[in-house]
């Protein structure tokens, strides 16, 4: 114990104090460094933010290198400083590539700042969904069909970046899909990853469209691997099925007035205006297995 605390005495008081402070300031070079060092720990988070803080770290560090080598004739602390400057620009070169790694084409770009950046999705989890889709972006021309009732089987996940598509059953217009909506998220809901189905409506483009596909064998390697991934899918097409329940709904009448109300559990009926009713003759229904390839086709045809 008695030498422990003379230790601690020597260490504290035997240590020699500055009995007289420098009248002159430091120069400069190591001002501008402290200035540096202060900006760039104010930085963020993100890639960006990683090559602000290293920006401007790893020119503290230089600054701080040039002092040790001007003014304070020091090697050790020039050797430390240029060893952590050299860090900040090996850090900065890294994260550089990185940002470059993850660059998108304008359309998956704005995909992201509308759908996926509000939800806190990185754009390394975001590139991998990127990649999932081959990075490709299809055109539907107006008055073409995405999927045909009875006979385009469901094999993709489809989400439209532009346009509007016309959703018909036996001709019966049934609602439209807009952008940052899925094509086939009911048809997508209603099968397991094993089974096998085809559409039982029309989607027809009502506008030239432009849409992103992801195969459904693709995408199920891509849940395997990335839980994350999946539940973020999941919550994306509940709420897109939900929202196609809602436009659905407008146009389920009961006659004398009245329709269903879904979003009550016995399924009140709501007073509606003198309208001429209009109901749906057939609902989404689990399609029989087809081999036939799916492709885009005129609906003329």
């Amino acid at each position: 114990m008695g030498e422990n605390t003379s230790f601690w005495e020597s260490l504290i008081y035997a240590h020699p104090t500055c009995t007289t402070w420098k009248q002159e300031a430091e120069g400069s070079i190591y001002h501008l460094a402290s200035i540096l060092f202060v900006v760039g720990f104010m930085g963020g988070s993100g890639f960006f933010g990683l090559l602000y803080v290293f920006s401007l770290l790893g020119l503290g560090f230089l600054c701080s290198s040039v002092w040790a080598w001007l003014d304070v004739c020091a090697a050790d602390i020039f050797s430390w400083n240029f060893v952590l400057f050299a860090i900040c620009f090996v850090q900065f070169i890294y994260v550089t590539y990185q940002v470059r790694s993850v660059a998108f084409d304008r359309e998956f770009q704005e995909l992201y700042s509308a759908l996926f950046q509000p939800l806190g999705i990185s754009l390394t989890v975001y590139r991998k969904i990127v990649l999932c889709c081959d990075a490709e972006v299809i055109s539907l021309e107006k008055e073409h069909c995405y999927a045909m009732q009875g006979k385009t089987p469901i094999d993709k996940l489809s989400l439209l970046v532009s346009g509007r598509i016309r959703v018909t059953v036996d001709g019966e217009f049934l609602h439209y899909i807009f952008p940052l909506q899925f094509l086939d998220s009911p048809e997508w809901d209603s099968l397991r990853p094993t089974e096998e189905g085809i559409f039982q409506v029309t989607l027809t483009a009502d506008t030239d469209c432009r849409y992103v596909a992801w195969r459904r064998k693709k995408l199920y390697l891509l849940f395997a691997k990335h839980r994350f991934i999946s539940r973020l899918f999941s919550i994306l097409i509940g709420s897109d099925i939900a929202e196609k329940l809602y436009a659905l709904n407008d146009r389920v009448h009961v006659g004398q007035g009245f329709r269903y109300d879904i979003r009550l559990p016995n399924f009140y009926h709501v007073a509606l205006p003198e309208t001429p009713p209009i109901q749906p003759s057939h609902h989404l229904q689990r399609g029989s297995p087809r081999r036939k390839p799916a492709g885009v086709t005129n609906c003329s045809s």
